[in-house]
C-alpha cells in the first residue's frame, strides 16, 4: 500500500495492515477429551434461538426456583434475565458440590515465599469456613442482603472465602484490587455506600511483606470526607496472631477477623434465596478520572455465564488443576478464579506473589509441582516471562493441555512463543476479548471445534453476534481490509446491569452511540459499544485492535498503536514496546514509540533504525515514529500493565500526575530525562 492510498482512507475508518498468520489446530488428544465438540452449538445460540438458548448455560446451576421470563427488555438497555428466577451463588459454587467432591481441592493456595507451605482448601474446608465468616458478617457486623461491603484485599484464600460469605447473604461485595491506593479505595467505599471495609494487615510483594493496613486509616478518611461513614474495619492477619503492619488498630471501630472468628467457630447460615435479578458485586474499573465507574453484575445471568464459559471455553472438568494468574482485584479473578470454576467444582491454583519472584523459573516451577493442566494469563505476564526467563519453561517438566490469554491484544510474535516454549507445542490456545463490563468472553475460538490463528480473537462465542461499525454506523463487512468499532448486536446474561447510581451514564457511554431508538424496547435497536477498535478477516475471525481512544489520527489516517507495537516486536532485541501520541505541527498526532530490551542486550542506534524499518516494512512510512526511546524499563503499574498515559505525558512535555502508585516510579524520572 503506498503512502497516497493510506492518507485517502476515510476518517471513519481505522487503516489496517495486520498480516494474516496461518492457522494451527488443536491435537486429537485435546479434542477426545474436551467438554464441547458439537458444532451445533452455534446453531442453538443463533439469533432466531435468541434469548432462550442462554437456558443452556442457566441449567448448568441449581436454582431454588425457575425463571418465567429469560430476557425482559421493559427497561432497555437495562436488560433483566432470568426473571422470576431464585438462586444462590454461594450454594451453586460450594454446598451442592459437597456430596461428590467435599474432600477434593477447590483452592491450593500458594504463597509467594517458597519456603511457606501450599495450603490446600477442599470444598468442605471452604463450606466451613465460609459458614463462619457469614455467620460473622451477618451478627457481628450486621449485614443483610441488599447491603454493599468494600474488600480490599490480596491474593490470599480469605479474600475468595469472604465474597462467597456476602453472596450467601445476598451481600454486594465490592473488591478493590489489592495494589489500589487507600485514596482509591476510599473513593469506592463512598460510591457503593458501604458501611464496612474487610482488608489485611499485610502480604508478600517481589520478597517483600508489605504494610497494607496503612491504607485503610487513609480510605476511611477519604470516603468520610465525601459522606460516607465506615462503621467497623475487620482486619485479616497474613499470619494469624502476629500484627504486620506499623499502623495502630483503632479501638471500637478495627477487628481482627481471626480474634473475632473464635467465637463463631462451627456455626452455620442457611444460603439466601435471591432474585436472578439481585446485584452479586460492584466492580470498579480501573484508571478512570472522576467518580468512579462501578459496573453492576447481575447473580443469576452472570453465574450462568461464567459457569457456561468456563466449562465449553475454558474446558475446565473436575478433574483438572486450573491456574488462572490474575489477581481477583480484577473482572477475570471474578469471573474465572471465583465464581465460574467454582460452579463447575474446579481445582484452582490461588497464587499470592507476583509471576517472576525469586526468578522467572517461578510459574514453571508451581506448574511441575501441582501438575497444573490448564493456564490462564495476560499478555503483560507472557511478555514479562519472555523477557526475563525466555528458555525457562524447558527446564520443567509440566504439560498443560489448554492456554488462555485476557485483557489486551496479544502479538503475534508473543503468541508464538507462548505456544512453542510455554506450551510446548502441546495446548491449545484460546486468545479471548471481553471487558470488565461484559461479565465473561465475547470473542474466541471454542478450543475443540476452531483453530488457533496468532493474534486473532476468533469469532463471538456462541450467543454473542458482533458487529464493526464505522463511525457512521455503516457495517463493515468481514474481509474489507477495513477496522472499525466492534460492537455487540444483541444482550447476554453476563453483561453488567448498569453503572452503580448512574444510569444515565450507562447508557450514554455504552448504547447511546449506535442506538437506532431511544424509546425503543426492542433489544434490536440498542448495540452495546465496546469502545474497542477491530477487523473481521475474511475467515471470520476478530482481531481486536486496542481502545478507540488508543487510535492516532496521522494526517487523516487513523493507526491503531497494537499494530505499530505488534511491529516493533518483530525486531529480535525487543522484549516490549508501547506506542503513545505526539503532537506535530504538520501531521496533528505522530506515533513515538518507547522499547525495553531482552536481557544481554545493550541500547544502541542499530536497534532504533531496526525498529523504524519494522514498522515501516509492516505498516508503511505514514507509521514512522518521531523517536524511537530505548528505556531500561516500562512505567508499570503493580498488575504489571505498562502505563501508556505516562509515556504519553513525558512526550508531550506534560504533567504525569502521581506516579508513586507505580511498581517502579523511579524510571519515570530516567525517562523524563531521556526525552527532554
Amino acid at each position: 500500500m503506498s503512502e497516497k492510498e493510506v492518507v485517502e482512507v476515510s476518517e471513519a475508518e481505522i487503516a489496517v495492515h495486520w498480516q494474516e498468520e496461518g492457522h494451527r489446530h488443536p491435537s486429537a488428544r485435546f479434542i477426545g477429551q474436551a467438554n464441547m465438540t458439537d458444532p451445533g452449538i452455534y446453531d442453538r445460540f443463533s439469533l432466531e434461538h435468541f434469548p432462550e438458548c442462554f437456558k443452556e448455560y442457566a441449567d448448568l446451576l441449581t436454582w431454588y426456583q425457575y425463571w418465567h421470563t429469560t430476557l425482559d427488555t421493559s427497561d432497555a438497555p437495562c436488560w433483566k434475565w432470568f426473571v422470576g428466577g431464585k438462586i444462590n451463588a454461594c450454594y451453586n459454587c460450594v454446598d451442592r458440590h459437597l456430596p461428590a467432591y467435599k474432600n477434593k481441592a477447590a483452592f491450593i493456595y500458594v504463597p509467594e515465599p517458597e519456603d511457606e507451605p501450599h495450603i490446600a482448601l477442599t470444598y468442605q474446608e471452604l463450606y466451613v469456613r465460609v459458614n463462619e465468616v457469614a455467620t460473622l458478617l451477618r451478627d457481628f457486623a450486621g449485614l443483610k442482603t441488599g447491603d454493599r461491603v468494600t474488600l480490599h484485599m490480596p491474593m490470599v484464600p480469605e479474600l475468595p472465602i469472604t465474597m462467597l460469605a456476602c453472596a450467601r447473604l445476598g451481600v454486594i461485595h465490592s473488591e478493590v484490587y489489592g495494589g489500589f491506593s487507600g485514596r482509591a479505595c476510599g473513593e469506592r467505599i463512598w460510591d457503593s455506600g458501604s458501611r464496612l471495609l474487610i482488608t489485611i494487615d499485610g502480604y508478600y510483594r517481589s520478597g517483600n511483606l508489605l504494610d497494607h493496613k496503612e491504607k485503610a486509616d487513609e480510605a476511611v478518611a477519604v470516603a468520610k470526607k465525601e459522606g460516607q461513614t465506615v462503621d467497623k474495619v475487620l482486619v485479616w492477619r497474613r499470619h494469624p496472631g502476629k500484627y504486620a503492619s506499623a499502623t495502630p488498630m483503632v479501638q471500637g471501630r478495627d477487628y481482627f477477623m481471626d480474634e473475632v472468628l473464635k467465637g463463631y467457630a462451627g456455626k452455620k447460615v442457611d444460603p439466601v434465596s435471591v432474585p436472578a435479578e439481585d446485584p452479586l458485586f460492584i466492580m470498579y474499573t480501573s484508571g478512570t478520572t472522576g467518580r468512579p465507574k462501578g459496573c453492576q453484575h447481575s447473580t443469576g445471568g452472570y453465574l450462568s455465564y461464567v459457569a457456561g464459559t468456563s466449562k465449553y471455553i475454558q474446558d475446565i472438568h473436575p478433574k483438572d488443576v486450573y491456574w488462572c494468574l490474575a489477581d481477583i482485584g480484577w473482572i477475570t479473578g471474578h469471573s474465572y478464579i471465583v465464581y465460574g470454576p467454582l460452579a463447575l467444582a474446579a481445582t484452582s491454583v490461588l497464587y499470592e506473589g507476583v509471576p517472576t519472584y525469586p526468578d522467572a523459573g517461578r510459574p514453571w516451577r508451581i506448574a511441575e509441582r501441582l501438575d497444573v493442566n490448564i493456564f490462564h494469563t495476560a499478555p503483560t505476564s507472557i511478555r514479562m516471562l519472555r523477557k526475563a526467563g525466555p528458555d525457562e519453561p524447558k527446564k520443567y517438566n509440566y504439560h498443560f493441555k489448554h492456554m488462555t490469554t485476557v485483557g489486551e491484544p496479544i502479538e503475534p510474535e508473543v503468541w508464538k512463543w507462548y505456544y512453542q516454549v510455554v506450551g510446548k507445542g502441546e495446548a491449545v490456545i484460546v486468545d479471548t476479548w471481553w471487558q470488565t463490563e461484559n461479565g465473561g468472553f465475547l470473542c474466541t475460538t471454542m478450543p475443540a471445534l476452531h483453530s488457533m490463528k496468532p493474534g486473532s480473537a476468533g469469532l463471538g462465542v456462541p450467543g454473542i453476534h458482533p458487529v464493526i461499525y464505522d463511525e457512521e454506523g455503516n457495517e463493515i463487512a468481514k474481509g474489507a481490509g477495513k477496522a472499525g468499532n466492534i460492537c455487540i448486536q444483541n444482550p447476554w446474561p453476563g453483561a453488567f446491569q448498569t453503572i452503580w447510581g448512574d444510569r444515565e451514564r450507562y447508557v450514554a457511554q455504552y448504547y447511546a452511540k449506535y442506538c437506532k431508538d431511544q424509546n425503543s424496547k426492542d433489544w434490536r435497536d440498542w448495540p452495546y459499544f465496546a469502545g474497542d477498535a477491530a477487523v473481521q478477516a475474511a475467515d471470520g475471525y476478530y482481531r481486536i485492535l486496542g481502545r478507540v481512544d488508543d487510535v492516532i489520527n496521522v494526517a487523516g489516517h487513523r493507526l491503531g498503536t497494537k499494530e505499530i507495537e505488534s511491529a516493533c516486536l518483530l525486531v529480535t532485541e525487543v522484549a516490549e514496546a508501547a506506542v503513545v501520541p505526539v503532537v506535530d505541527e504538520l501531521r496533528g498526532r505522530v506515533p513515538e514509540v518507547y522499547v525495553a530490551l531482552r536481557p544481554g542486550y545493550k541500547a544502541d542506534k542499530k536497534i532504533e533504525a531496526d525498529v523504524v524499518k519494522s514498522i515501516e516494512t509492516a505498516i508503511g512510512k505514514i507509521a514512522r515514529p518521531k523517536h524511537v526511546y530505548i528505556v531500561p524499563d516500562m512505567p508499570k503499574t503493580r498488575s504489571g500493565k505498562i502505563m501508556r498515559r505516562v509515556l504519553a505525558s513525558l512526550s508531550n512535555k506534560g504533567d504525569v500526575g502521581d506516579v508513586t502508585t507505580l511498581a517502579n516510579p523511579e524510571v519515570v524520572e530516567e525517562i523524563r530525562k531521556m526525552v527532554h
